[in-house]
């Protein structure tokens, strides 16, 4: 699995080919290509190459999939005693990228062609007359821990 961390909008996330993420808005329209430059990690083959602070001659492509916006979040503001009360809400400007391909200095480690390749080759598929279920089921019975009921111990005292 290569995968690669990238700082954008003040934040760093964690991407791989083939798959979209939910990042700030760039100001790019939709199924436009994006290159990102500031690439702090790059992991292929269990060997990864550690920038300080970025990895030289890697980047990510991707594609600008739609603009959107995120959750509101409530910003609710009091002083006691006062009166006085503010409720305001927001809601972020959120950009979803598809990336296509992490490359290093300029080969392509991994790209969204290879990404739906490997997904397809573990692909289990199953026939019309085969179940996935176990063949055996147990059954389990729970069993009284005391023999005697509560009332017949009330009694005996």
């Amino acid at each position: 699995m290569t995968y690669a961390i990238i700082e954008t909008g003040g934040k760093q996330v964690k991407v791989e080919a083939g798959r979209f993420y939910d990042i700030e808005l760039l100001h790019v329209q939709p199924d436009e290509k994006v290159t990102i430059d500031k690439v702090l990690l790059v992991q292929h083959d269990g060997e990864v190459t550690i920038g300080q602070p970025l990895v030289g001659g890697a980047k990510v492509e991707g594609t600008v999939m739609r603009h959107l916006r995120g959750r509101k979040v409530l910003v609710y503001k009091m002083k006691p005693k006062k009166k006085t009360r503010k409720k305001r809400g927001h809601r972020q400007e959120i950009t979803r990228l598809l990336i296509n391909s992490i490359s290093l200095d300029g080969s392509v480690l991994a790209s969204e062609e290879k990404a739906i390749a490997l997904n397809a080759a573990t692909e289990v598929t199953i026939e019309p007359g085969q179940t996935t279920e176990t063949p055996e089921t147990v059954d389990v019975v729970a069993q009284p821990v005391a023999q005697n009921s509560p009332a017949e111990e009330t009694a005996a005292e």
